[in-house]
């Protein structure tokens, strides 16, 4: 057969997404600070749009809430007004997993969980490095330590808690919050409030998560390893240093003159506001866009933060000026087109609020626990599930719950935390991870020297408990948490007692 160049006609069928689809899709992934700016842009571009009430002749569109009571079917979550008097805009039916450009960047943009704290950050040292200089980084301290929480953790449960912790820090990387307070909110216990605070001052930059300047100092010392008891009498009558005692502070610290030097050089070298070289959290803060509060009668009453979303409508009188002053086919055609654009848009958001909503709507049936009862109520949940529940493509709601934050009672969290890994368990609802993980270090700390229990013997007993688990997945878990093999606590057991 020759070689050289021809033609050839052939017929194939593709889907192909026109650019107002693309942008719908990318409409769903944006939070509403996000969708602010995009109507901003819009306006500008098209004279037809406006912000305010609608007009006379126009319905208004009704206020989006949700009311999801104790035990409501899902086609009865939603009472919404409707929107333009057009069809619907149907994400989910031309929704699939093309690459639009959105991925999930939850980044970390949930840094700012809480108000931030105002006391406890104080404290002048000489020979400090330019604050205002350093701030102007374009990491905010929040993503820094939000960063190295997944490398020295694999419990789900304390670097939930930590990540809560990391958001209630002020600009100086302090923690006013009390702990006790942390864990009533969360509904954990106050050991576990305390374990993930020790992993935030843990992080780098040394010092964060502190409570009072004393702390701060202390936590650096101890990371260079120069808290000594000398050291500590030091860090704890910063107030005489402050005023200058030197010759009570000697006294206090036991010390001579040539080491009382070399203890307040290494006093001035700590940095009493880590948190000031990184840029300022106010720069990302999180506004929520989705409210949820309890109705009092068993149930949840859900509704989009709609002081983020100005009303978008069509400027009827300025159409009709418009239209009477187009004389040729041109501008005539240029004006339906704005007139079309500006109602598809209209549509497009009308049709998003109502896709968060019914998805929140969900998430908040499936983790009522969670809402109830706190942390130690988080139940497993995948994409998939919510998808087949509110019938729509799972690409569709990992669109809807990136970037997108929920207010309660328990503070501001990204729609995403809400869907964690899990087990089969005999009920059929499943247990996640971290609950597992939690049985099976009550069940090791019970152990005696005379009666240390193997792998096999813990998925034994857990699975009289209704978990199903196999050997090797006990012993990922009891790895996970940092806990040895049965020889291993047998040896520890046995030293202790000798002990």
């Amino acid at each position: 057969m020759a070689l050289g160049p021809r033609l050839d006609l052939r017929q194939s069928q593709s889907l192909v997404m026109t650019p107002q689809l693309q942008q719908a899709i990318k409409l769903l992934a944006a939070s509403n600070l996000e969708i602010e700016t995009f109507i901003a842009e819009a306006m500008e571009a098209n004279p037809l749009l406006d912000t305010g009430a609608p007009a006379a002749d126009e319905p208004e569109r009704g206020e989006l809430v949700a009311t999801l009571p104790e035990d409501a079917p899902a086609d009865q979550l939603m009472a919404l007004g409707g929107g333009e008097g057009d069809a619907p805009l149907d994400l989910a039916s031309v929704d699939r997993d093309w690459d639009t450009g959105d991925g999930d960047a939850r980044g970390a943009r949930d840094a700012e969980w809480g108000a931030a704290a105002t006391g406890g950050s104080g404290g002048d040292f000489d020979e400090m490095p330019d604050w205002e200089q350093l701030r102007a980084a374009d990491v905010t301290l929040a993503e820094h330590l939000e960063g190295q929480i997944g490398t020295l953790t694999s419990d789900p449960r304390t670097a939930f808690v930590a990540r809560h912790i990391i958001g209630l820090l002020d600009d100086a990387g302090y923690l006013a919050t009390p702990v006790d307070e942390i864990a009533t909110d969360l509904g954990v216990a106050l050991y576990e409030a305390e374990t993930a605070l020790n992993l935030v001052q843990s992080l780098d930059p040394s010092g964060v998560g502190a409570r009072n300047l004393a702390e701060c100092i202390a936590i650096q010392a101890r990371e260079a390893d120069r808290y000594d008891p000398c050291m500590a009498a030091l860090i704890a009558n910063l107030e005489l240093v402050a005023r200058g005692e030197v010759e009570r502070l000697k006294r206090l610290c036991r010390v001579d003159d040539e080491d009382f030097a070399d203890m307040l050089r290494e006093l001035r070298s700590y940095n009493p506001r880590p948190g000031l070289a990184f840029a300022s959290s106010a720069t990302s803060t999180v506004v929520p866009d989705i409210l949820l509060a309890d109705n009092g009668k068993g149930g949840w009453d859900i509704a989009l933060n709609e002081d983020t979303l100005p009303k978008l409508i069509v400027n009827r009188g300025y159409f009709v000026e418009l239209n009477a002053g187009a004389a040729d086919k041109q501008s005539q055609g240029w004006l339906k087109e704005k007139l079309a654009d500006a109602h598809w848009l209209i549509r497009a958001l009308d049709q998003r609020q109502k896709t968060i909503l019914k998805t929140a709507a969900e998430i908040v049936r499936q983790q009522d626990g969670f809402f109830r009862r706190g942390v130690a109520e988080l139940r497993p949940l995948t994409l998939r599930e919510v998808a087949e529940k509110i019938e729509m493509h799972e690409s569709t709601v990992s669109r809807v719950t990136s970037n997108k934050y929920l207010a309660c009672a328990r503070g501001t969290f990204e729609l995403k935390y809400f869907f964690t890994s899990g087990v089969a368990s005999a009920d059929g609802e499943g247990a996640s991870s971290a609950a597992i993980k939690a049985r099976i270090k009550a069940l090791i700390d019970a152990e005696t020297a005379k009666n240390i229990l193997s792998d096999q013997q813990l998925a034994e007993m857990l699975q009289k408990e209704g978990f199903d688990l196999a050997r090797r997945t006990v012993a990922k878990y009891r790895e996970a948490i940092g806990l040895g093999s049965s020889a291993e606590r047998r040896r520890a057991k046995k030293l202790a007692g000798a002990s």
